[in-house]
């Protein structure tokens, strides 16, 4: 019953008696009991069990009889339509691939009837219907909320996506770009390169761009004004030099107080140190365009209530 290679004559041989000697039995077998029924007495009792229990000899009833008829004239019309007796594929030429591919078919049809309301709508048009974002909060909860959690506040790793913060930009082109395409960001390993002290350095340098007491953390001022030369020389290009971030490049902004790794002194030392890889995989060719615009109009909707676009100041960093 698929639609694969055809099994070989010898294989479609044997498929074929088997299945109508086991119908052809059955019918054999009811004829067989069937015989002399209306000679038997029903208040014979000759059949008897451990010597003294006996139990009447009652034919079997013709409603049932007639059950066990039409499941084999059934079966028999089952194997003349569609396949069952080896490489015999029936009159209707029924495969699994064929069922698949009909429904598969209808369900593309019907979605493509339940989104034609959304056709030509901007994502933050799409933010403020409320059934485009019944649907996108419901491909959120199937595609995304094993990352990002059933509340998009994310995890450590993995963006919050309720806020205002973003690696990538806060556009509707840069969020649909985000979701349809996917993105791949890296923060390379500076620990070989600046050494035990100059990551320090940095690290203390960088806790102040977030407005944070290096006294706190036990830094001195030497080290942030050290950690300060050594990011102008080698963080800027994507940081920025005033640790702003790129969106272009995914760097996140390092004046905020978001942190995508962790906040904790250690958790930043260990970014600077060993470098961080992420990866959001590409949802458009899985999904298709309808689908990713309401996401990417879903995402919008929870850091922006009011489906206004973002000041460009605020579409920028995350971490």
């Amino acid at each position: 019953m698929s639609n694969g290679p055809a099994m070989s004559n010898g294989v479609a041989t044997y498929i074929t008696i088997v299945v109508l000697a086991n119908i052809f039995g059955c019918l054999w077998l009811i004829w067989w009991t069937m015989r002399g029924a209306s000679k038997v007495d029903p208040k014979d009792t000759t059949h008897v069990w451990d010597d003294n229990l006996t139990e009447y000899n009652n034919p079997l009833p013709r409603w049932w009889l007639w059950l066990f008829i039409s499941s084999i004239i059934f079966a028999l019309g089952y194997l003349v339509l569609y396949p069952g007796l080896g490489n015999y594929k029936g009159l209707r030429h029924w495969t699994e691939v064929s069922q698949w591919q009909g429904e598969d078919d209808a369900a593309k049809q019907a979605l493509q009837q339940r989104f034609a309301a959304f056709n030509g709508k901007s994502l933050i048009e799409l933010s403020h219907d409320p059934s485009a974002m019944i649907t996108g909060r419901n491909l959120f909860a199937l595609n995304c909320s094993s990352c990002h959690g059933s509340d998009a506040r994310g995890a450590k790793g993995f963006p919050n996506l309720t806020d205002q913060d973003w690696l990538w930009g806060g556009t509707e082109q840069d969020v649909y770009q985000t979701v349809a395409h996917g993105r791949d960001g890296m923060m390379p390993a500076w620990g070989p390169v600046l050494g035990h002290d100059g990551v320090e350095e940095v690290l203390a340098y960088v806790l102040t761009l977030s407005g944070r007491n290096p006294a706190d953390t036990h830094f001195t001022s030497e080290q942030v004004s050290a950690g300060k030369t050594r990011f102008q020389t080698m963080c800027f290009a994507c940081h920025g030099p005033d640790g702003k971030g790129n969106t272009a490049l995914g760097a996140p902004n390092l004046t905020d107080n978001i942190w995508l790794h962790g906040s904790s002194v250690k958790d930043i030392r260990e970014t600077i140190t060993n470098g961080r890889t992420n990866h959001m995989p590409a949802q458009l060719e899985r999904l298709g365009d309808m689908k990713v615009r309401l996401l990417s109009a879903y995402v919008l909707s929870l850091s922006q209530p009011a489906g206004t676009p973002q000041p460009a100041e605020q579409a920028s960093g995350g971490k």
